[in-house]
């Protein structure tokens, strides 16, 4: 027997009336058996075409592709059963219809779910009751453990009141705000609003910035809107390089990272600035703020360029090379043209190879071909120490941070490669330990890594060309061997001087190329939260990986620790991002409004510009005040209190974290909310803007309760 979609607390037994639920119990029920179904369906397709012979080119692509298309849609239907269907909604003119996390149509094609971000979906979330869209009513499910233990009926129009259990329009939105936080971010789709709808389904092109005070769910907004374009713009996908999110530190990534997932995408790559290089994991806070300014002011890719440049110096005179076939030359002239040919695009450890290749060409062609063998001539030229060390020392291989370290230990090299420096910022950007490593250098180690390049990868390359090569000439001696002894009338052994045949014989003994870096771009769009704290440098680091200029970009001006004093607009085209548009929102769904009348006063007298936003609900209980010595009483009280939620410790390094308490500074709890926080002595964060922005952010991580202990 179908399970009862349904399970509703005694008090609710209004809604359990027949005529109200007992059309949705039968389409649940549909929509249970179709998933049954469909999950056997892709499972066994999926088992089919992972035992079809991988084969090659096109075939072996079509394959993955299909492999990877038929696993995706399989983690989907095996993510949610039921409560896949967020709710229906009722046109003035036909039947409900069915609004789903994704798009289920049963086997005669009758459509059992509509997927959230289709355009049939819009009007569920977009209507309101100025605008019905169409619409007569709208249902929402809240689901729990399966199963629906609440929902709620919101008339659009005087006709949506017939048959309607709950006329609260914003019943369902209220109590969601109400419920208990976890150590992860639900998403809330069911609850999604008309006007953040309407941001969410603002197209790619350009940079939008999301901009709103704490709690008015920007970061909901965000991921709602990266999942529905990759739904809405595949070619997002396809063709441009996929999506990355950028997050302020990894307890963000770790709340947020079920929320696309939960939306139907896991494709998404979730990281923080430092997960950019690799010297990010270890990279400790730059100390003086002089020199963080300092560095956070230059651009990176200005001087990594002139950088690379300093190190690719064709020789001043000729090159003179006695080989055992003649006298090869290369001329100032010939140095110079093949150095300045070098591919532009190609980091300097790449172009090292082309460049390199060139003049063993331009040599080459001095020698008669009837005489040797051209390989034999390139093999010599190869292992012969002039020439390679002449090289070696005009275009040497390097490391990333060898060239960034040399910045910060030659003041000569410095200047010419950031000559707006002043003589005494050139001096201060001076270090003994060159190669420590701090935040403030990872926009231009990124860049040395991106213009630059990993000598490692070419190392490795350079292996697998080298037993490519050899393989090739042993085989090309059997190929001449056999067909010398071919005495058959059709000389069918000549058929293996063709290129293909020798690839095959050759095989795949070469070692493999080293793994590509996932986070290297270019992305065809970036999801970029509190981006309000970036700096020039930073923000050119992330530019980098996405030429398009396809951002969404969160934040808020007033949670800006070090000022933000521009418009969006202004601050972006610092960075050459032109075309920028603005949505902002002012309703604080987070915050209680006990809370924020304590936290808005103290930023509106260091910003009063600040856009604060409004709360619109109570929680009841006033924010209080108390001793730091009652911290482990006023804990222990709240979680006998409180069976289900989290808490968070701000301000109290010492403390030491529990399994529902965290303890956090108020720079590693942005993006973060609790049910309590508990801050401590919050005059210690200092009475300057960034003093002032601390306390506003740690305050305003609270959903119910704010205690200050002092």
């Amino acid at each position: 027997m179908p399970i009862d979609p349904f399970h509703l607390s005694p008090e609710k037994q209004a809604k359990t009336a027949p005529a109200l639920i007992d059309a949705d119990r039968r389409h649940l029920q549909r929509i249970a058996a179709e998933l049954d179904g469909q999950r056997a369906d892709v499972a066994r397709r999926l088992d089919d075409v992972r035992r079809v012979r991988a084969g090659s080119g096109g075939a072996a692509v079509d394959r993955d592709l299909e492999i990877r298309r038929l696993s995706s849609r399989l983690r989907v239907l095996e993510r949610f059963d039921i409560d896949v269907c967020l709710g229906r909604m009722t046109p003035a003119d036909g039947e409900p219809v069915y609004i789903g996390r994704t798009g289920l149509a049963a086997s005669d094609g009758t459509r059992l779910l509509i997927d959230w971000r289709a355009p049939a979906a819009e009007p569920y979330f977009a209507a309101t009751l100025e605008d019905p869209r169409g619409l007569i009513s709208r249902r929402r499910y809240r689901w729990t453990d399966g199963r629906i233990s609440d929902y709620w009926d919101e008339a659009l129009t005087a006709d949506g009141f017939d048959g309607a259990a709950s006329l609260d329009d914003q019943s369902a939105f209220i109590a969601s705000l109400g419920t208990h936080r976890t150590a992860r971010m639900r998403d809330v789709l069911a609850t999604i609003q008309a006007d953040q709808d309407a941001i969410i389904r603002t197209p790619s092109r350009g940079a939008l910035v999301v901009d709103g005070g704490p709690g008015t769910g920007k970061t909901v907004v965000a991921l709602h809107r990266a999942a529905h374009l990759l739904y809405a713009e595949p070619h997002l996908t396809a063709s441009a390089g996929g999506m990355l999110l950028v997050g302020p530190n990894p307890h963000y990534l770790a709340y947020v990272e079920d929320v696309l997932p939960s939306l139907g995408e896991d494709t998404v790559r979730l990281c923080t600035l430092r997960d950019l290089t690799p010297e990010g994991a270890t990279a400790p806070p730059e100390a003086d703020q002089r020199i963080a300014a300092l560095k956070a002011a230059l651009d990176p890719e200005a001087v990594l360029a002139a950088a690379a440049t300093a190190f690719e110096r064709p020789p001043g005179h000729a090159t003179r090379l006695d080989s055992p076939w003649a006298d090869l030359w290369l001329s100032r002239e010939e140095w110079a043209e093949v150095f300045a040919g070098a591919d532009p695009a190609a980091t300097h450890n790449e172009a090292r190879d082309e460049v390199w290749e060139e003049l063993l060409e331009l040599l080459v062609e001095q020698v008669d071909d009837d005489e040797v063998p051209p390989h034999a001539v390139r093999r010599w030229l190869r292992q012969d120490d002039e020439l390679t060390g002449t090289f070696v020392r005009a275009w040497p291989l390097l490391t990333p941070g060898e060239v960034v370290a040399r910045l910060w230990s030659s003041p000569e090299f410095l200047r010419a490669c950031a000559p707006a420096l002043t003589p005494d910022e050139v001096t201060l950007l001076q270090r003994d330990r060159p190669d420590a490593w701090t935040d403030a250098d990872l926009p231009l180690l990124d860049a040395a890594h991106r213009r630059i390049g990993d000598p490692e990868a070419v190392r490795a390359a350079h292996r697998r060309d080298a037993v490519i090569a050899s393989a090739q000439e042993q085989m090309s001696h059997v190929v001449d061997h056999l067909i010398e002894d071919d005495d058959s009338e059709m000389k069918v052994m000549s058929i293996l001087r063709g290129q293909d045949a020798r690839n095959v014989l050759v095989g795949v003994d070469a070692p493999p190329m080293l793994p590509p870096d996932e986070l290297a771009g270019p992305f065809g769009h970036i999801v970029v939260d509190e981006a309000q704290e970036l700096t020039d440098a930073q923000w050119r680091m992330l530019l980098a990986r996405c030429p398009s200029r396809s951002i969404t970009i969160v934040g808020d001006r007033a949670q800006a620790r070090h000022g933000f004093t521009e418009t969006w607009q202004q601050r972006l085209a610092r960075v050459g991002v032109r075309e920028v548009s603005v949505a902002h929102l002012g309703v604080n769904y987070r915050t209680p409004a006990e809370v924020m009348a304590v936290a808005a006063p103290g930023i509106l007298a260091a910003l009063p510009d600040a856009n604060v936003p409004t709360s619109v609900r109570e929680s009841g209980i006033p924010v209080r005040t108390g001793a730091v010595a009652e911290l482990p009483a006023v804990l222990d009280d709240w979680l006998a209190a409180n069976p289900d939620g989290v808490a968070c410790v701000i301000g109290d390094s010492s403390f030491a974290p529990t399994a529902r308490v965290r303890s956090l500074t108020p720079t590693s709890a942005k993006g973060l909310e609790f049910d309590l926080v508990v801050l401590v002595y919050p005059e210690r964060f200092g009475e300057d803007l960034t003093g002032a922005v601390d306390r506003y952010v740690a305050m305003t991580r609270s959903t119910r309760e704010l205690i200050l202990l002092g």
